[in-house]
């Protein structure tokens, strides 16, 4: 079997029942991708290969380091070392030194304490846009998503998600990581001059509070997954104007947040 890009092809035992093959699978490529950011070790990402300029400049601005992909002075990626290194226009600045810390408050007026990143609070915000859409668009972004994912199926190691828009997928990404797919596709936004506001994000996995951090920072207004959300998604999404819609799958849906962007139910 041809690997496909990514992937590399590993010998497996299959066990079905009574049968015992013995062939070759293709199996997702993780690497480790170090971020050098203005001479100095940033971060270390598990990613899959590929559009690693797109994760590193999405990356960057959903952290607030950036705010445009001409922020970027230079960009060098090194793949078979793992390695890319960054400047910046402006030099360090005060997000990327606030980078990992911690911040502790009190969730969405409910008095549920959670932890945040300082430079979440610093950069998330409310989305206000009035993008609508109906439940058969939403399920027809969902299986034009699946039907995209051609590694998933082979390998079914990557999560996958897009941005649509008039009926169909505008841009869309795969990775191992969640929060990678997200990077991947604000970044690609950001080089590619692609707007945010006036799409929806379908998304193959679960909708947690980081996640719905990454969509508000996008600020994209509607998400729809395949799976589900966590409650302190639900609690962020009320409080910053994210309509979640989950398990989109076939002919059903669920409407988690601000169902007043969902016409005709």
């Amino acid at each position: 079997m041809q690997a496909l890009k990514g992937t590399a092809n590993y010998q497996v035992v299959k066990i079905h029942g009574n049968n015992v093959t013995r062939t070759e699978e293709p199996v997702v490529e993780e690497i480790p991708l170090t971020i050098y950011l203005n001479g100095s070790e940033l971060v270390t990402m598990l990613a899959a290969a590929g559009e690693e300029d797109y994760l590193v400049t999405g990356f960057l601005a959903t952290e607030g380091i950036i705010q445009t992909a001409a922020d970027i002075k230079t960009l060098d990626i090194d793949a078979a070392q793992g390695v890319i290194r960054v400047t910046t226009v402006s030099g360090e600045t005060a997000a990327e030194k606030k980078f990992l810390k911690r911040y502790l408050t009190a969730c969405c007026g409910k008095g549920r304490s959670a932890f945040y990143f300082v430079n979440d609070v610093l950069t998330a915000k409310p989305v206000n846009h009035k993008v609508t859409i109906t439940p058969a668009e939403a399920m027809r972004y969902s299986e034009l998503l699946e039907a995209a994912s051609e590694t998933f199926r082979l390998t079914g190691g990557v999560h996958g998600g897009a941005l649509a828009a008039a009926g169909q997928l505008v841009c869309w990404s795969q990775d191992i990581g969640r929060h990678n797919v997200f990077d991947k596709l604000y970044g690609r936004c950001l080089v590619e001059g692609i707007s945010t506001h006036d799409k929806v994000l379908v998304f193959s996995g679960r909708v947690s509070s980081e996640i719905l951090l990454k969509v508000s920072k996008m600020n994209i207004a509607v998400i729809i997954a395949r799976s589900a959300p966590t409650s302190l998604a639900l609690d962020m999404a009320e409080e910053l104007g994210v309509t979640v819609i989950g398990f989109a799958r076939g002919e059903r849906l669920n409407i988690y947040s601000h169902p007043e962007r969902v016409m005709g139910f």
